[in-house]
């Protein structure tokens, strides 16, 4: 990528992001000085739309957040209710385990997304957002009953999802995808 020549020339920060995702599903790093050259970009120009390197990554893994849970979504097996949720989250977790992109990156770079992935900003803002909006939905269709404000229970089972699908990366050995599931089972149906 660093020495290839320019491959377009950038007018905005969604051209920058772009690239990067193509980098990161692709495997390769993100490299800040590599995206400004192919991007036909000087660096201040590049940090001033995107942030830093760290920055720009969250907004990738964000968007890919995204794009994987709503293809959960409409893939998901189970009608309604508790089990459509589960059932999104089991494939939203297991699409996101087997990542290609995401296991490289992780590979290489496991602490930055470590950090990236269970600290406050993008990628958490957008998970919670998106599973607040699924259970709204649910609940709002009278599918699914909340004892627990909807902002509250969202955050809370992305940290448990969090958690349980990155333990390998914690030091706790393996991916616990059942364990979330179940704990997010029981966070749905408790009295």
């Amino acid at each position: 990528m660093a020495g290839s020549a320019p491959v377009l020339h950038a007018k905005g920060p969604a051209d920058v992001v772009a690239l990067a995702t193509r980098a990161y599903l692709e495997g390769e790093p993100v490299d800040m000085s590599a995206l400004a050259h192919q991007l036909g970009i000087g660096r201040a120009t590049l940090y001033r739309w995107v942030g830093n390197r760290e920055e720009l990554l969250a907004v990738v893994l964000a968007e890919a957040t995204e794009r994987t849970f709503r293809f959960a979504e409409k893939s998901a097996g189970v009608p309604d209710g508790v089990e459509y949720v589960v059932d999104v989250l089991a494939r939203f977790m297991r699409a996101v385990l087997g990542a290609p992109g995401l296991k490289a990156l992780t590979q290489r770079e496991p602490m930055v997304f470590i950090r990236l992935a269970t600290m406050p900003g993008a990628i958490e803002s957008r998970a919670a957002a998106l599973m607040e909006e699924l259970l709204e939905r649910e609940h709002s269709a009278g599918r699914l009953p909340l004892r627990l404000p909807v902002p509250a229970l969202a955050i809370a089972i992305v940290r448990v999802c969090d958690f349980h699908m990155y333990a390998h990366l914690l030091g706790r050995g393996e991916p616990e995808v059942e364990t979330a599931l179940a704990t997010v089972r029981v966070l749905l149906t408790a009295p």
